[in-house]
């Protein structure tokens, strides 16, 4: 592939050569780097349109910083590939998202210009506050710098920091990217109020240099830029919502004019003495026409041609997970008027979009604002409401307390539609769905559900409408199901029965969720070696099939337990229930099966499951080890 002319960029190893560039050195090197960049990904797919939008951000900063030194914080960090770029990774950045290769996100281990790791969002503040209390308590640790987006700025812990900020009175710095457009579009009165801001000022005037801006326009425009500066700053005795905070605000700033940028950027770091929030706006996606035109600005891409834009997406044998929740979702919604839908910013990535196209009024998109979402649905089910709370697994970790507290400890019917569960490729560790099945089935009165096969996950979205007991849980993973035969409607289960699959004599496979495929590729592959395999489906982690488990193991040699999830879930319940039935006390040969205790770096879900022990090579192996039969592999385990 044809390499982009870079000629201002191929000067610049990392940010210390940026001070030797001109101000117009500087704007080519953006457009240079605007151009690295879609070159770079079109070969790794990635988070194109957010990186995009902060080109000439990425470049202003590091040329008036001094990173690593100063502390460039980027919030959820997928906007990060043209800082990558900047500091000394150029020679890696088609690595990007490959095993062994760079992080889609920033990454402490990966670099010292990232120092705070980052994937989920509006962590930002609170960190760059940190590190600016280390500086201040004698660390050698310079100014912090927080670059958020008007998405992450929206969710509860950026206002936590933020006002904590405020009272702190420190010198700091925080960027707002506002390009209006998240993941989807963002809703809510911050939004809202952030148009606003910047419709009402259409010159942009700048608080600090507001003045000098001022005497320098002729007479009849002078005046309405300083009507425009009132309209942002407040007028006496007002202020807006950041500086009531106790920021020093301002903007909103042209986000893509570098010299707007420059300007305010010195300005700021030679004046502040407290905290500051500069409002820049920009465009997702932006310089590159595809990526502009397109609905999402191509936040998410699979490689692509860069020419026509047209994504290399490889061909779809069997329907994703995500799209069968969201029509089995929507045919229930068609059904039943009680039923409702929540997101957390994430509608078409949780197949709620399907929904929301035939029933908009009965989907509710809160924003990133995980902890709000399930507040909300538990106030929906208390209400009457059938609310079905859909959020990827390694989201709903930041609602834990709420799922406690405000649904299970009260028994409200929220049901839980857990995507992304279990290991997700190229987004890697900061995405894997690991800890649901544990920290939700350790919960009293929970149900916790995970889908063998998109089938199975159409039926439990049909189990999960009809309960009203209490809080029910599913989970299932991305990508595409197994090509099953699917039923024309969702049939309710039984609560807490699962189902054979295999019937076999020698060793019992119990699978917790979407590794049954794999499973029954050991159990052939164990047949051929002369021992004959029953695979289970077990469907729920709570309430055990108890009857299923006790007849799995006293026809059996062997019972190995298969999920794809961390230690302390599913095969854990199991273990406890053999424990307090005194079943280990007879010498029973039991082996769970999980992800092992650790991170799992991204690659392929293939390599990252290979990794992990958990191919069906690794099932075959453990099974032939509990049957006391000798191999390479579990010698090796020994």
């Amino acid at each position: 592939m044809t390499r982009p002319h870079t000629p201002t960029l191929d000067r610049v190893a990392g940010p210390a050569d940026l001070k030797a560039l001109s101000d117009a050195d500087l704007a080519r090197l953006a457009h240079e780097l605007r151009t690295e960049t879609i070159s770079a990904v079109s070969e790794t797919g990635g988070h194109l349109g957010s990186s995009l939008g902060v080109v000439e951000l990425s470049v202003a900063i590091h040329a008036v910083f001094n990173a690593p030194h100063d502390k460039l914080v980027w919030d959820v960090g997928h906007q990060c590939y043209p800082h990558k770029i900047l500091t000394h990774r150029r020679d890696r950045i088609r690595t990007l998202r490959q095993e062994g290769g760079l992080s889609g996100f920033t990454k402490r281990s990966e670099s010292a210009f990232d120092p705070f790791g980052a994937a989920h969002s509006s962590t930002s503040i609170s960190a760059a506050l940190g590190f600016t209390v280390a500086r201040d308590m004698g660390q050698a640790t310079g100014d912090a710098i927080a670059v958020i987006g008007d998405g992450a700025i929206s969710a509860g812990m950026a206002y936590e920091a933020m006002n904590n900020a405020g009272h702190e009175g420190r010198r700091m710095f925080v960027i707002l990217n506002d390009n209006e457009m998240s993941i989807a579009p963002p809703t809510g009165a911050m939004s809202k109020y952030l148009s606003g801001l910047w419709t009402d000022t259409p010159l942009g005037a700048l608080k600090d240099m507001a003045e000098g801006i001022e005497r320098a326009l002729p007479g009849p425009v002078r005046e309405g830029a300083r009507r425009a500066r009132q309209l942002v700053t407040g007028m006496p005795g007002s202020g807006t919502l950041f500086e009531e905070l106790g920021f020093t605000y301002i903007g909103p700033i042209d986000g893509h004019d570098m010299d707007q940028l420059l300007g305010v950027l010195r300005a700021a770091r030679a004046r502040a003495t407290g905290p500051v929030l500069i409002h820049a706006m920009t465009v997702k996606g932006k310089g590159y026409r595809p990526a502009e035109a397109s609905a999402d600005k191509y936040h998410g891409v699979a490689t692509f041609d860069v020419a026509s834009g047209a994504q290399k997406k490889s061909v779809s044998h069997a329907p994703a997970y995500t799209k069968v929740f969201g029509q089995a979702l929507t045919d229930e919604a068609a059904r039943d008027s009680r039923i409702v839908a929540i997101t957390a910013a994430m509608p078409s990535g949780t197949g709620v979009d399907i929904m929301a196209k035939r029933f908009p009024a009965r989907v509710f998109d809160v924003g990133i604002a995980e902890q709000h979402a399930v507040t909300f649905a538990a106030g929906m089910a208390a209400g009457g409401l059938r609310p079905f709370c859909a959020i990827y697994s390694t989201f709903l970790q930041r609602a834990y307390d709420q799922v406690v507290h405000d649904v299970a400890l009260q028994k409200l019917p929220v049901r839980f539609a857990i995507d992304r569960a279990g290991l997700v490729g190229a987004d890697g560790a900061t995405h894997a769905g690991a800890f649901d099945t544990a920290y939700l089935a350790n919960l009293p009165g929970f149900v916790v559900m995970a889908a063998g096969d998109e089938a199975e996950l159409v039926h439990m979205v049909a189990t999960a409408t009809e309960y009203d007991e209490g809080p029910i849980a599913f989970r299932y993973p991305r990508g595409e199901g197994m090509g099953v035969a699917m039923p024309e409607r969702g049939l309710p289960l039984e609560i807490g029965k699962g189902r054979i699959v295999r019937e076999g004599t020698g060793v019992a496979i119990l699978s917790f969720g979407a590794h049954l495929s794999e499973c029954l590729v050991a159990a052939d592959a164990l047949e051929a070696r002369g021992v004959s395999a029953t695979v289970a489906d077990a469907r729920f982690a709570k309430p055990l099939d108890t009857d299923l488990i006790a007849q799995l193991v006293a026809h059996h040699g062997a019972l190995i337990t298969v999920e794809q999830g961390a230690e302390g879930g599913f095969g854990a319940q199991v273990l406890h229930w053999l424990a307090r039935t005194g079943r280990l006390d007879r010498g029973l040969a039991v082996r769970t099966m999980t992800l092992p205790d650790r991170f799992i770096d991204h690659a392929s879900p293939a390599r990252m499951y290979a990794e992990a022990g958990l191919t069906s090579g690794d099932i075959v192996a453990t099974a032939l080890g509990a049957m006391g039969v000798p191999t390479l592999d579990s010698a090796r385990r020994a």
